[in-house]
């Protein structure tokens, strides 16, 4: 592994963000407690339709602070490798991921500097999010803050190792030693992550940190930082709600298996299969008469719904992607036998420019 050439580096997966990034900028330019750190912004622009690098090059053109500011074109879409990319360009031995509808605080640099020094056993670490919301809140919102990446858990710091819950804390905000990553993190993760509109293979930023905590590295939660989410009223719209919730459970099973060793993901399977379907039925037989009615209710349902098919839908995934394989390696073979049958086909000859009388 190359020699940090910075402390900190600021990750932005950028997506259609021209409209957003300007803020996100301009929130980095004013970072407070920064003088003695050693950082850099790289902005990976996942294959935005906008004018997303136009908006950068223009910031770039103009720059003139001490921390760099840098652009990276991932054509590939999906969350997950983008922020490969990001981790890959990245220079920092911290790396702070921010999504591209994030605000930081003016001092979450330094104290996400400040809290990896301090805590050298931590592989990742998250914090405070708090939502900015253009729309009106469902009735018991918080019952599903979390899939909208809120995240309030309290003033005290604590390792989710030990936490009772045994919960992760989401990507955005999310600060990755970048030694625990490449030493631990595949190069090719199962879930690609959101991809454009796409709300399908969520849980990428969980896939992430359990291959960390696997390597024995601590998952904390620091107070101390604070990012403030942009959320528009169409996500706050049930359809939208429901599906988002949806697909945050179909990853699941994947994550479960993650931990478990070899010789008990069998009998986890089973074990988990018949507590899912249990919950399920029972959510679904006290709740029946709220379902179209109440959001969060409907949320929940779709959320154990979800849960109770991930081993199903992964299966599916994981069959899909071996076919389209074996149908490129087909395709590749044709090519190639092709090229070998007109390389070795006697030549035709031919005449022109005259005639033979």
């Amino acid at each position: 592994m190359k020699k940090n050439q910075y402390d900190f580096t600021v990750a932005i997966r950028a997506y259609n963000a021209a409209e957003c990034l300007p803020d996100i900028i301009e929130k980095l330019k004013i970072q407070e407690g920064t003088e003695e750190i050693n950082w850099e912004i790289v902005i990976v622009d996942n294959n935005s339709k906008d004018n997303t690098a136009e908006i950068i090059a223009n910031y770039q053109s103009k720059w003139q602070e001490k921390f760099p500011l840098k652009y990276f074109l991932e054509p590939q879409q999906g969350a997950s490798i983008a922020r490969k990319t990001a981790m890959e360009k990245a220079q920092g031995y911290y790396v702070g991921f921010l999504d591209d509808d994030n605000l930081p605080a003016p001092n979450w640099v330094a104290q996400a500097y400040a809290f990896g020094k301090s805590h050298p056993q931590a592989g990742a670490y998250g914090g405070q999010i708090h939502g900015k919301f253009e729309g009106e809140l469902p009735k018991n919102f918080k019952k599903i803050a979390p899939y909208l990446a809120i995240i309030e858990r309290g003033k005290k710091a604590f390792s989710y190792n030990e936490h009772k819950k045994k919960v992760l804390p989401p990507g955005a905000g999310m600060v990755i030693s970048k030694k625990a990553w490449l030493e631990n993190v595949p190069k090719n993760l199962f879930l690609t992550g959101p991809a454009g509109k796409s709300l399908a293979l969520k849980g990428e930023d969980i896939e992430i940190l359990a291959h960390i905590q696997n390597a024995g590295w601590e998952i904390w939660y620091n107070p101390e930082m604070h990012i403030y989410h942009q959320i528009p009223y169409w996500r706050l719209e049930r359809n939208y709600l429901v599906s988002l919730v949806s697909g945050s459970g179909l990853h699941r099973n994947h994550i479960r298996m993650i931990r478990l060793k070899l010789w008990q993901r069998p009998l986890g399977f089973l074990a988990y299969l018949v507590n899912d379907f249990r919950k399920a039925l029972l959510y679904f037989i006290k709740n029946y008469s709220l379902l179209k009615i109440d959001t969060v209710a409907a949320c929940e349902m779709a959320m154990l719904l979800s849960i109770l098919v991930s081993p199903f839908y992964i299966w599916k995934v994981q069959l899909l992607r071996k076919m389209a394989l074996v149908n490129q390696a087909m395709k590749s073979k044709f090519v190639k036998d092709q090229m070998l049958l007109n390389k070795h086909s006697p030549l035709t000859t031919q005449h022109s420019g005259g005639s033979f009388f």
